[in-house]
């Protein structure tokens, strides 16, 4: 039962990377039969290469990525150096919840509302004293559309540590950071020395996969870039998307040839961060033991200012939604009106249910196939390695979604509330998988075996022993799993073929150009609604902990009295 299960899994979250891949490839070499196109060449790359700025683009992508991926890993370590085993990281994993639960558009928008020209940020600096109209203001607002990727790299930093700082939480208590810091404290070595001498290299060798999956998306990142990215040119993700959604289908070559580039930057990426990681742990070690070097960063400070930065939008969002009139360089608005709630409240209903609909099945799936996956890892030793599974996190989601809707449309060219639903199950998949990795190994399977050998069958076994223990992981990686979902943007729209409409896609066509009211009120949802979810998941955590606690101190009735005796 185990294996076939497996089977299916391995069908629907692993084989559709290989049509995927195909269908794009064989696209940009020509050959569309649908269109007439039967003969292969080489002319879609020849129009990706002629196109006026495709290499500011690319190269304005990879520093994107680079940029914001490692000052993202620097921030998390910084946090970690500062906070681990203090009163401090209580507060920070008390934070994570909500700072993960804010989708990227969101917090893309609430980020545009506060360094936007117009924003909160100038509004402040003017009731300070700066000219609403000085060089200065208009300096530091310059995060929003910049040129340089400037904003979009601080944006993406901004956003990834709370998911690089929960993936370290288990990787941390695997290596054992208060015996390092004795053992160093005794060789005369300060806290912040045994960080970086000995906690830093294991600790980067074993976040391989959370940095290259923040590198991937960074590189392939479309709706966040269309919000407050750079436009003249855009990233080439973006530029990708627009050869997409071309209406000349005699150019589909070009599209395909592009997302055929991105996904050669994102193999050459993943090869660069590998390098990076071999140099500084292993090629070269002289610093690890040279000398007493090794600096206290200001790890609690960055995370402050990064949760007040989060806070801050929520209700910035809120006063924007019901702002009538909010005149520039004004404080607060001047006029307030519920209008702009009362004409979407209708449509906004039906677009919410829809995409909560789909997130619930999304990480239903994905977390009984997580389920499946790690309990045949115990099991079996014939399996799929870790990095293909972790495949749809790590190559650009429009170098395969292209063939897999032309896979789609060979079985099923009408069901595109189906074809969404596996789109996203196989996207979440791998971060649910992920999210229970570190309570999987963690778990004492000596338990299990107690129970075998009491005659007890594996299924009642995992059901009464080990799905207590671990239901608060069980319950967090399902939360995980819905906010993925919420945030699928290019899966929707691809394979929904536009049909299949959800909060994000709302928020992201309505943040080009549309109104700020209505923008806000999209916005607010989406970060409402995965909110919720990780909301129950700590409510599980704590229930059950303190079940378990009033359980070790014997508080609870005992349920045998409460049973009925049987009658011979």
């Amino acid at each position: 039962m185990l294996r076939a299960l497996y089977l299916i899994i391995a069908v629907c979250c692993f084989l559709p990377t290989l049509p995927g891949l195909l269908g794009v490839l064989v696209s940009s070499l020509g050959y569309v039969p649908p269109l007439g196109m039967h003969q292969f060449g080489l002319a879609g790359f020849a129009l990706v290469f002629e196109w006026e700025g495709v290499w500011q683009s690319i190269c304005m992508t990879v520093y994107c990525a680079i940029a914001s991926s490692y000052l993202a890993c620097l921030i998390t370590f910084a946090i970690l150096q500062a906070s681990w085993g203090t009163r401090f990281w209580r507060r920070v994993e008390i934070s994570l919840s909500p700072l993960l639960a804010m989708p990227h558009v969101a917090f893309a928008i609430g980020f545009a509302f506060l360094f936007a020209p117009t924003g909160m940020g100038p509004r402040l600096l003017s009731l300070v004293g700066y000219d609403a109209n000085a060089q200065t203001v208009s300096d530091l607002a310059l995060l929003v559309k910049d040129p340089y990727a400037l904003g979009l790299i601080l944006m993406l930093a901004m956003k990834e540590v709370p998911f690089l700082l929960l993936m370290s939480i288990s990787v941390l208590r695997q290596l054992k950071v208060d015996q390092s810091e004795k053992v160093s404290a005794s060789l005369g070595y300060s806290k912040a020395q045994t960080w970086w001498k000995c906690v830093f290299p294991q600790w980067l060798a074993k976040l391989r996969f959370p940095m290259l999956a923040v590198m991937a998306y960074s590189l392939s990142v479309v709706d966040v870039a269309l919000i407050i990215g750079p436009t003249n040119p855009p990233t080439f993700a973006v530029l990708v998307w627009q050869w997409f959604n071309d209406p000349d289908l005699a150019l589909l070559p070009r599209a395909a040839a592009g997302a055929v580039v991105l996904f050669v930057i994102a193999i050459l990426m993943i090869a660069l961060a590998r390098l990076v990681e071999w140099a500084i742990t292993k090629g070269f070690r002289e610093w690890q033991f040279s000398g007493r070097s090794g600096y206290s960063l200001p790890g609690k400070s960055i995370f402050s200012a990064i949760l007040l930065t989060s806070v801050v939008m929520v209700p910035l969002m809120v006063v924007w939604s019901i702002a009538q009139r909010w005149r520039f360089p004004d404080l607060l608005p001047s006029r307030y009106s519920l209008r702009f709630w009362e004409y979407e409240w209708d449509s906004i209903l039906g677009t919410v249910s829809q995409s909560l609909l789909i997130a619930l099945i999304t990480a239903s799936v994905a977390l009984g196939f997580a389920l499946v996956a790690h309990e045949y890892r115990l099991r079996y030793k014939l399996q799929v390695p870790g990095y293909i599974i972790a495949i749809p996190m790590l190559i650009p989601q429009l170098s395969v979604l292209f063939g897999m809707q032309v896979a789609t449309l060979y079985l099923s060219s009408d069901a595109h509330f189906f074809w969404v639903c596996w789109a996203h199950v196989f996207f979440a998949f791998p971060y649910v998988y992920l999210s229970l990795d570190g309570p999987w190994r963690s778990y004492d399977e000596g338990l299990t075996r107690v129970a075998l050998s009491l005659g007890k069958s594996p299924l009642r076994v995992w059901l009464q022993i080990k799905m207590p223990i671990l239901l608060p992981a069980i319950v967090f990686a399902w939360a995980i799993g819905i906010s993925v979902s919420l945030a699928q943007y290019l899966p929707t729209l691809v394979l929904g073929a536009g049909r299949i409409s959800t909060i994000t896609t709302e928020a992201v066509a309505l943040s080009s150009g549309y109104d700020r009211r209505v923008t806000a009120i999209y916005a607010i949802w989406q970060a409402l609604l995965p909110l919720v979810f990780f909301s129950f998941a700590i409510l599980v955590s704590r229930l059950q902990s303190r079940y378990r606690r009033l359980s070790m101190k014997g508080l609870l009735p005992n349920e045998s009295l409460y049973r009925k005796p049987r009658h011979p």
